[in-house]
């Protein structure tokens, strides 16, 4: 690989050459004069593909609410975790979108989400940090419904709490009805007094919960006929026509 030293640097094929970028720089390589595929390099083509496809599609769904930078790397991970995870979202809990920096850092008993859709964070102590004057809390929930690729309903809850203090036990309610999977971010930001902290260590991102969509019970219920009387033996009469015999 060929690091791009140009003004202009590009991503994308143009003509042999491939541009690319890598945690912030610019690089090139080589396109390959042949392909040879097997059985298996096309079947990891295409789970790379579909894994590929989804997280883009959970990224957007979460940038519009976002506070923070997220880390040049955070594509490759969450492309990462959805190959490895198939269809079992769930492995995308604790994913975070700034490496560098986690809620635990801020939080050391972490939030958790009940069936209810209730998300508890217990009571615990918050650390003072130097100049800190608050710490910005956002939860952001999202309902995505992977199979038709759409985002249900979004719903963005915002505290501010003081640091080098006491934080009571708090309850919030995610009521975001409709059918696809919960995803739920908590961020925390640091905030000084004229503006939130651009340093990386003092903001977090982290995906603390998904709640896989609800399969309702299938039931089947066995019903009867009702017993009725029996009904009284009937008597039938038959009666023919007369028979006329022509001469």
């Amino acid at each position: 690989m060929a690091k791009q030293m140009s003004i202009l640097p590009f991503t994308g094929k143009l003509g042999p050459l491939i541009g690319y970028k890598r945690n912030g720089q610019y690089f090139l390589r080589s396109m390959p004069e042949s392909v040879r595929q097997t059985t298996a390099t096309r079947r990891a083509s295409r789970r790379f593909g579909i894994a590929s496809r989804k997280g883009a599609f959970i990224r957007h769904a979460f940038y519009g609410h976002l506070d923070i930078h997220c880390d040049g790397a955070h594509i490759n991970r969450l492309n990462k975790l959805l190959i490895a995870a198939g269809d079992h979202h769930e492995a995308i809990k604790g994913f975070r979108f700034n490496q560098h920096t986690g809620i635990d850092r801020f939080f050391p008993v972490a939030p958790r989400l009940f069936p209810n859709g209730i998300l508890n964070i217990p009571a615990q102590t918050i650390d003072g940090y130097k100049g800190i004057a608050a710490l910005e809390v956002k939860v952001i929930a999202t309902r995505i419904d992977f199979t038709s690729r759409q985002v249900v309903g979004s719903e963005t809850i915002t505290l501010m709490i003081a640091p080098d203090s006491i934080f009571q036990e708090t309850n919030v309610s995610l009521d975001i009805p409709g059918k696809g999977s919960l995803v739920v971010v908590f961020q925390v930001r640091a905030m000084y007094k004229d503006g939130p902290s651009c340093n990386r260590q003092y903001m977090a991102a982290d995906i603390i919960a998904v709640a896989a969509p609800q399969v309702p019970k299938y039931t089947h219920k066995r019903t009867y006929p009702k017993r009725t009387k029996l009904l009284p033996k009937l008597t039938y009469t038959y009666t023919y026509p007369a028979i006329i015999q022509l001469e």
